[in-house]
């Protein structure tokens, strides 16, 4: 009887929320940061490499714009819910400089952050049933905004030896009658992997071929090496911008992750029936942190390329020593923050006492026996891989590389 009332009670409490909420996990990459923090803050001396977050202080005269924003009575009440007019302008400069598309300021919404932006570009256009190609490995969030919506995540999977890109053919194997659409991502995260133009340009005219919507997520635009250009799909085919929504923000050019301002750029149908949504959704982008985004889009942009000569500098390093380790192969990345090593050599294999079989079970060994934060590959797709994020200092980059070459020490 206790068990029958036991089930009852998991059954009743089930029901309490909606099916597409209680679908959705946690974001993997915000939990291990989560959990690697709350073991600092109980003393143990973790070196995380999760979160996808420059440890450099947001430029100054971006802080000093929203200084005077904040004592400024103007900015104190509701503005428009889809940003402020010269923000959007601002924006709307930028996408065609940085990605070649000419639009007006009223094709550009600000978001909450990256996040809200991708949400809403997925809202906009994938309804119950369609079918959403994620090439893998993909952000965490991708698929479960793309589930949220009532449509299907596909995934579309490139091992580390495409250098974690997908090909035409692949979208093409995996296209059916019910494809709506296909998140591109470049620079990647969690792999930090570029396009070429050409396979950039094939990808869009396949996309354009056959009327599937693009949602092109380019917040790492900024940050290539090795004279590698992010090229955007919608410079490489022009034709496709009617049929793609561009998602951008300032959190990482500008070490501006708490700041939670970002935007979508899309056709005018789009942009007018996500405007509706943000509308009802949250209403205007906080206005202090409007302006000192306007103050990162046009004001010096001298902090931008120190931060990314130290993200390079950052990256020769963490691939030299982790290419270090016996059974770990790592690819060097040409964009974004992030390393995304095959650790299926080290699967298998007794460390420590333990034998990992998946990269969660090998990310807990790290964790406890490294004191070293990595979070797993289940989080982006299949198993067998580590993300790394090397936009942590240099001195803490290091010593935690150091720790997983004592560890698996042959």
């Amino acid at each position: 009887m206790r068990a029958l009332r036991r089930i009852v009670a998991v059954t009743a409490d089930s029901a309490r929320i909606s099916a597409r909420i209680a679908a959705i996990s946690e974001s993997a990459t915000l939990k291990v940061d989560a959990k690697a923090k709350a073991l600092q803050a109980a003393g143990r001396p973790v070196i995380s490499y999760a979160a996808g977050e420059p440890d450099f202080a947001t430029p100054e005269h971006i802080v000093e714009a929203a200084v005077a924003a904040a004592r400024d009575p103007k900015n104190h009440r509701y503005t428009p819910a889809v940003g402020l007019p010269e923000l959007r302008e601002a924006i709307a400069e930028k996408t065609l400089r940085d990605s070649g598309l000419e639009v007006p300021a009223s094709r550009v919404i600000v978001t909450n952050g990256g996040k809200q932006a991708v949400f809403q570009a997925v809202a906009s256009i994938v309804g119950d049933g369609d079918e959403v190609l994620l090439p893998a490995p993909y952000w965490t969030t991708y698929p479960e905004v793309v589930r949220l919506a009532g449509g299907t995540p596909v995934e579309v999977f490139a091992d580390s030896s495409q250098d974690y890109l997908v090909t035409v053919e692949q979208l093409e194997a995996a296209r059916t009658p019910r494809t709506k659409a296909m998140l591109f991502v470049s620079p990647s995260n969690p792999t930090g992997s570029v396009y070429s133009p050409e396979q950039t340009k094939a990808i869009g005219e396949w996309a354009l071929q056959h009327g599937i919507w693009v949602i092109s997520d380019e917040i790492y635009q900024a940050l290539t090496y090795d004279g590698v250009e992010a090229v955007s799909i919608v410079q490489a085919v022009p034709e496709l911008a009617e049929q793609t929504i561009l998602v951008n923000g300032v959190a990482k050019t500008y070490a501006m992750t708490g700041w939670r301002v970002g935007w979508m750029v899309g056709p005018a149908d789009v942009i007018a029936g996500a405007a509706n949504l943000q509308s009802h959704l949250s209403s205007n982008v906080a206005n202090v942190s409007q302006r000192a985004a306007l103050a990162a889009l046009t004001g010096p942009q001298d902090a931008v390329a120190t931060m990314r000569d130290a993200f390079d500098r950052r990256r020769r390093t963490i691939v030299a020593e982790l290419s270090r380790i016996d059974g770990m192969l790592t690819p060097t990345p040409t964009g974004a923050f992030y390393v995304y090593p095959d650790v299926a050599g080290l699967l298998g294999r007794e460390w420590r006492g333990v034998t990992p079989t998946t990269s969660l079970e090998l990310a807990d060994l790290i964790l406890e026996h490294a004191e070293v934060a990595a979070v797993p590959g289940e989080a982006f797709g299949p198993s067998g891989f580590l993300r790394f994020s090397y936009a942590l200092g240099d001195d803490a980059l290091l010593e935690g590389i150091q720790r997983l070459q004592a560890l698996f020490a042959n």
